[in-house]
This record gives C-alpha cells, sequence and structure tokens, in this order.
C-alpha cells in the first residue's frame, strides 16, 4: 500500500553548518533531503552529508532496541527495562562500593548535534559526583576554550569571524569548504567565501596543503605543519614593533598590552622563518596586510589545535585581532549571543560592571599520569592508562556518550585492551554497535533522527548571524523506540538511585534548578509549554534567555526567526577577576619558553597531518553507503618528491610508522600537499571484530590514531597532539 508523499523542514544534525533541509517523507520513510529555501540562515544550501539524510536515516545496521550481555558473554536484544534494571543494578553498587571516582563518563561529537545530548550529560555527571570526564573536546577544540578562559574569563566565549562583512579572512589550520566550518556556524562557508571575494576581500590561507579552500585564496602559505604559533606570535611582533597596533574601544578594557610586547620580543619573522618554512618577507607581509585592511578576522581550527603548542596559536589568534582592533567589531570577530544565552549582564549606572570569577586551570589532576583538568574535563588521551593501572581511584565503570574513543583517540589499541579487559561494566549510549560500544555490558540505542526534534543549543553560540530555530520530530517514534531524551534520563534515574521513577522527574528538577538560579518566579514553570521535557526546558531557556522568545514563537516560524547580525558585546562578556582582557594571562605566559625552545628544533624529514572530508565527520559517517567512495577514502596523500624519494607508487600499499604503532594504507601521490608532509584521514580503521556496520566493514581504512602513543600532549589543554607527527613511510612488502 503506498503512502503519499509529504515534506517537512529538519535541521540537519550532521555538521556544525546546521543548514535547513526539507525532507520528502512517505509514511514514516525519508525519501529524499533538498535545501530548505525558505531558511532564514543557509537559505538553501546542502551538502552531500545532507542529501543524504535518508540514508544514514533508514540505515538498517542502526540498532533498534537495548542489547544487554548475557552469562556466555554474548550480547543480546533485552527489553528497555531489563536493560535500566542491569544498570541500575551494577553502579550505584560500583560507587558505594569504591567511591564516585570508580566511573568515568565519556562523551563523543554527536551529542553537540541533539537536544538530549546537549541538555542531560551535565545532569548525569552532577548524579555520578566524578571527575573522571572525557570527551572530544581534548582531540580536537579544547585549546581555543582553554585560550578564550584566560582571555575573558569564560570558556565559552569564543569569538567567530564576521564573515558575511569582514573585508579580509586570514584561515589558519582550517579548511572549511571540506569541514564545513567549525567553532564557527556558518551555513554555505564555501559561498560566504566567495562573497568575500566578489566584494573586493582577500581570503589568506595558512595550510601545509593546498586544500579546496587554499585555491580559493588570494594568498596561500604552506607552513611547516606545528609551526602555527611561531608564525602568529612572529605576525604579532611585526605589529608590535612596527606600532601597528590600533585596539579601538578596545584599548580602555585590555590589561598586559605591555608584558606583551616583552614576551614576544624573541619571536622575530628572521627567527621564526626557519621553523616554519615560511620567508620572513612573507611572515611581515601577512601582518602589515591585516593591519592595513579596514576590517579583518583571523580564524584558526583544528589544524593549529591538535599540535604541540595549541592553546597558545588559539591565543595568538586573539591576540592578532585584538591588536588590530577587529576583536568585538563588525566586519572582524565578535561574540554570537544565542538564544538560549544568558541574559546580557547590565552594568550599574556610572559603573563597569563587576569582575568575574575568572577561569582557572588545573583544579584536580588524573590519578595515574597528573595530567591537569580543563574545563572540568581530563585528557582523553589518558583513559586507558586510568581503566588499565591499578589502585584506589581506578575507573571499575565507564559510561559512553555517543563516543568511540577507539578509533578517535590515540593508541587504540591499547584503549581496546583495556575496555575488554580491566572494566567492570560499562554502558553505551550508541545507534551503533562500534568499535567502542561493542565492551559494553548495556547498549542503549537512540532512535534515528527523523523521530527526534532538534535545537541547536551549542552551534547558535558560534553562529556568524544571530538567529533561531526548531523542528520537531518530522515522523512519529516508531513502536519499540525509546526517545533520546527518555533514554538520557532513565540512565540519570538509574545511576543516582532513582530508578523507577518516572522520566518527567529530571526534567522537573531542571527546570526548578534553573528557575531558582535565574531568580525567576517559581510560577514561570506553569507557564511552560511543549509536548516533552527537552520541549519545556526550551522554553524555559528561551524564555530566560536575550531575545525573551518562547517555544511557541518558533513553533509558528517553521523556518527561523531572524535575530539581526553580531554586535559588540564587551565589556558585557568579560567575566575574568580583573573585569578586563587580560593580554599575557600567567599559565600563557609560563608556556612561552617552550615555545621559545621551538625556535631551534629543527623538524623530521616526514610529519603526519590529518585532513576532513566533505562526505565524512569523524567515524561515525562511514556506514552511509551514498557517502562512501569517491574523495571519502582513506589514503596517505605524499608529495611526488618525497614519493620518489621513497620508493612509492601510486596506489599501492605503504607502511607508515611512529612512536604508536605502524598501520597500511595506499598512497596517493599528489602536489596538494607540500613536500616533506604526507596526510591520513581521521576517523577510519573499521576492521575490528564484533561491529555490526557492513559498510565501514567494507571500507575499513586504516586509524591514523594507532600511529601516537598518547603521551603527547598540549600542556595547557591536555589536547592530544594529532598533526605534525614524526613518521616514516615504506613501500609495503
Amino acid at each position: 500500500m503506498s503512502h503519499a508523499s509529504r515534506t517537512a523542514p529538519r535541521i540537519c544534525p550532521l555538521c556544525e553548518a546546521t543548514c535547513g533541509l526539507t525532507l520528502t517523507i512517505e509514511g514514516t520513510t525519508v525519501t529524499g533531503a533538498r535545501g530548505d529555501r525558505d531558511d532564514i540562515f543557509s537559505r538553501g544550501f546542502i551538502c552531500p552529508k545532507g542529501a543524504s539524510f535518508g540514508g544514514l536515516d533508514a540505515d538498517p545496521d542502526r540498532l533498534r532496541v537495548p542489547l544487554v550481555r548475557g552469562e556466555d558473554g554474548e550480547l543480546r536484544e533485552a527489553s528497555w527495562d531489563e536493560a535500566f534494571d542491569r544498570i541500575a543494578a551494577r553502579i550505584p553498587a560500583l560507587i558505594e562500593a569504591h567511591g564516585p571516582q570508580a566511573v568515568g563518563v565519556v562523551l563523543g561529537n554527536p551529542n553537540v548535534h541533539t537536544m538530549a545530548g546537549s541538555l542531560y550529560p551535565p545532569l548525569l555527571l552532577a548524579a555520578l559526583r566524578t571527575r573522571n570526564v572525557f570527551t572530544a573536546s581534548t582531540l580536537d577544540q579544547m585549546p581555543k576554550h582553554v585560550s578564550s578562559g584566560l582571555l575573558f574569563g569564560d570558556a565559552n566565549a569564543i569569538p567567530v569571524p564576521d564573515l558575511d562583512r569582514t573585508d579580509h579572512l586570514l584561515l589558519i589550520g582550517a579548511n572549511p569548504l571540506e569541514s564545513n566550518g567549525s567553532l564557527c556556524t556558518a551555513p554555505d562557508f564555501p559561498g560566504r567565501l566567495r562573497a568575500l571575494r566578489r566584494r573586493g576581500g582577500t581570503l589568506t590561507v595558512i595550510d601545509p596543503r593546498r586544500t579546496r579552500t587554499a585555491r580559493l585564496a588570494d594568498r596561500h602559505v604552506a607552513i611547516r605543519p606545528g609551526a602555527d604559533a611561531l608564525l602568529l606570535a612572529a605576525m604579532a611582533h611585526v605589529l608590535l614593533e612596527e606600532k601597528l597596533t590600533d585596539p579601538g574601544v578596545l584599548a580602555e578594557h585590555l590589561e598586559g598590552a605591555d608584558e606583551l610586547a616583552v614576551a614576544l620580543a624573541d619571536f622575530t619573522p628572521d627567527a621564526v622563518a626557519a621553523a616554519c618554512d615560511v620567508d620572513a618577507a612573507t611572515i611581515t607581509a601577512l601582518a602589515r596586510e591585516l593591519a592595513a585592511a579596514p576590517t579583518a578576522a583571523v580564524y584558526g581550527r583544528i589544524g593549529s589545535c591538535t599540535v604541540e603548542h595549541g592553546t597558545l596559536a588559539s591565543w595568538l589568534v586573539d591576540v592578532l585581532n585584538i591588536l588590530t582592533g577587529n576583536l568585538d567589531r563588525p566586519g572582524g570577530a565578535l561574540f554570537p549571543l544565542s538564544a538560549t544565552a544568558r541574559a546580557p549582564r547590565e552594568a550599574t549606572p556610572g559603573k563597569a560592571f563587576a569582575p568575574g570569577k575568572g577561569f582557572a586551570l588545573g583544579r584536580w589532576a588524573s590519578r595515574v599520569s597528573g595530567h591537569p583538568e580543563a574545563k572540568g574535563e581530563l585528557p582523553t588521551a589518558a583513559l586507558a592508562e586510568e581503566i588499565e593501572t591499578p589502585g584506589e581511584g581506578r575507573i571499575r565503570a565507564l559510561v559512553v556518550l555517543a563516543a568511540n574513543p577507539v578509533l578517535s583517540a590515540p593508541d587504540g589499541d591499547r584503549l581496546d585492551a583495556a575496555l575488554a579487559g580491566h572494566l567492570d561494566f560499562m554502558v553505551s549510549v550508541d545507534p551503533y554497535l562500534n568499535e567502542t560500544s561493542r565492551h559494553a555490558d548495556v547498549v542503549l540505542p537512540p532512535p534515528p533522527p527523523s523521530q527526534s526534534a532538534h535545537f541547536d543549543f551549542a552551534f547558535n553560540s558560534f553562529a556568524v548571524h544571530n538567529q533561531v530555530r526548531y523542528t520537531p520530530a518530522p515522523v512519529p517514534l516508531e513502536d519499540g523506540r525509546m526517545d533520546e531524551s527518555e533514554i538520557h534520563a532513565r540512565l540519570i534515574l538509574a545511576v543516582s538511585g532513582m530508578h523507577g521513577a518516572p522520566p518527567s522527574a529530571v526534567d522537573d528538577l531542571a527546570i526548578t534548578t534553573a528557575i531558582t538560579k535565574a531568580g525567576a518566579p517559581k510560577e514561570l514553570a506553569d507557564e511552560l509549554t511543549g509536548g516533552s521535557g527537552p520541549e519545556r526546558r526550551l522554553d524555559l531557556m528561551l524564555r530566560l534567555g536575550p531575545y525573551g522568545l518562547t517555544l511557541e514563537q518558533l513553533l509558528a516560524h517553521p523556518h527561523g526567526i531572524d535575530l539581526g547580525p553580531l554586535k559588540p558585546r564587551v565589556p558585557e562578556i568579560l567575566r575574568t577577576r580583573s573585569g578586563r582582557v587580560e593580554l599575557l594571562p600567567a599559565p600563557i605566559a609560563a608556556d612561552l619558553p617552550r615555545l621559545r625552545r621551538a625556535l631551534g628544533d629543527r623538524p623530521a624529514p616526514l610529519v603526519l597531518v590529518g585532513r576532513r572530508h566533505l562526505r565524512s565527520n569523524n567515524s561515525w559517517m562511514h556506514n552511509v553507503g551514498s557517502l562512501s567512495g569517491g574523495s571519502n577514502v582513506c589514503t596517505l596523500q605524499v608529495h611526488p618528491d618525497d614519493a620518489a624519494r621513497l620508493g612509492l607508487v601510486d596506489g599501492a600499499t605503504v607502511r607508515i610508522e611512529s612512536a604508536g604503532g605502524g598501520i597500511e594504507a595506499p598512497a596517493e601521490i599528489t602536489d596538494t600537499v607540500r613536500s616533506g608532509v604526507v596526510s591520513l584521514p581521521h576517523g577510519w580503521g573499521h576492521s575490528r571484530p564484533g561491529t555490526r556496520m557492513a559498510v565501514a566493514a567494507a571500507h575499513p581504512g586504516a586509524n591514523v590514531n594507532q600511529l601516537l602513543d598518547g603521551t603527547l600532549l598540549d600542556p595547557l589543554s591536555g589536547t592530544a597532539v594529532l598533526n605534525a607527527i614524526p613518521v616514516t613511510v615504506t613501500p609495503s612488502p
């Protein structure tokens, strides 16, 4: 029997661009997806990931019901009640016997792409009372959080480039034509860059690869990998030495400008040129062009974060924006104001804003290696040792929410063994039985995205234009499935000794707490609308937010509400103890000697960097057939000169070795990567037994993170060094 076709709007949950989609639905099946031309933010733009929404949604390998490990050691299908009964019987008992630090929590990237993944993990952590928290941030963006925390007093106050109004954009370690942007939510990033060029603006890209983004640029600087902080420090030195600085209205809110000039005195263009493999004249020109532009923005991402000096590079990105007067002004780098953010503070008439509490690092440390926490998290690279090393405080139970650290973290073999042989109990919330969740004692699968409502709590805070959009679930929840928010709520109840209480109790508590914290009348809870706990919580956050919106208003505008361009927000956003932008925070100053020592370093003959694919997002989209193949392949890109020197043949299998081990991959000989550098994408290695991902297993690729032993971290943020890794490459025997 055929079903009438209908369409429904849905925000795409597959990357940070958050594009609006129009889904075609027959019955309960998504049969097509196109860009929503009426979406107030994306205006019809769509990428291959969004176009594949139906294929991902209907993936036959997605789990439909919970899995529970039986007495025979095998996972079997179980009821939801049995799954939560098992959790309630095991985790509270382990906490009672060994304390809350016996439980670790791992949060993966997909959590920020769902409402439940954004709303409930903080409540879970509060219920567990553990400090053993590991997230994808220490494999990606933590340096930017740390540098923002130190500069502005708030680790989540991250300025984004004002793409639509800037005259000069400098990208370092970023490839938004492939990634669609990161910590910069911008649907149709490619179109926005082309618009920059059309209006006479300048695009500069600093990257060791000639990426699609670099090919669009006016100037491409092929820097030596890992030298980002050195080059940025030299640019800042030029600005200071040549008196090209002009912070503008921001000047009265700055502290440490004189000390900054002294701290960067040694980082001249001549001093850094050899280490960067960028000549001094080019470095000087980059700085002068930035200063001369009517407006400009510097934007750095994963290539400049996941290196030895990732936090220093992230700090220097903002230092350059500050020195040129481009921080917090239109056309520069501005702080978005999302509809669910805290309402802006108001200064007392005639007085400045009250200072904040500031941002502290190292409030506690990991048990084994003593890694300091950053933003409440420990390095994911330390997870294996925290599980396998005996002693008080050893992690005995693990709760993994939408994460696959066996592939995404360094030395997956070690972590794989730790999960298999050293845990007493493990829970995974995951739609797939993947390389990590296959070790769980209980697997709780959320429904496909078409059966879930969507709101971007995280990404609206990084949006290049203030706007707000909400899309209810376009397809009703299938019989036998459980809404992701209920899964999270019941998990919280199970681990906190409240097993059996209604899931709504979790949302009610969250609402009451939020109202009390905001100082709002308790009667506000009765005014909230929405048919679910997450909708009521969203309604509350909108009402308490800076625009005073409601859920009903969002529902009345299915394509979104335009809240206007980004506006200057300093000094309101500052939460430092001084109440000012602290240009040279003490932890940064203490780490600069390490960067200074790098001036004398000479790189290994061959270093490895990662790369992004437009048709992929880490490890969790490799099971979609429509996205496999084409450019989305796991090859080692090698420059022709290096290939000739090493005796490598295009398409032939090569052996790559580094500190963590060795892997094999096909060689792709191309001049898009500079000599002395090879490139392998992240998220592959789907060859382990016991998974249920047929498409991924048919094209497994190699796990680049197996080349890393996990010992090399950016010390300020605890972020794993994933780029500029010394390797050797030889023909496979």
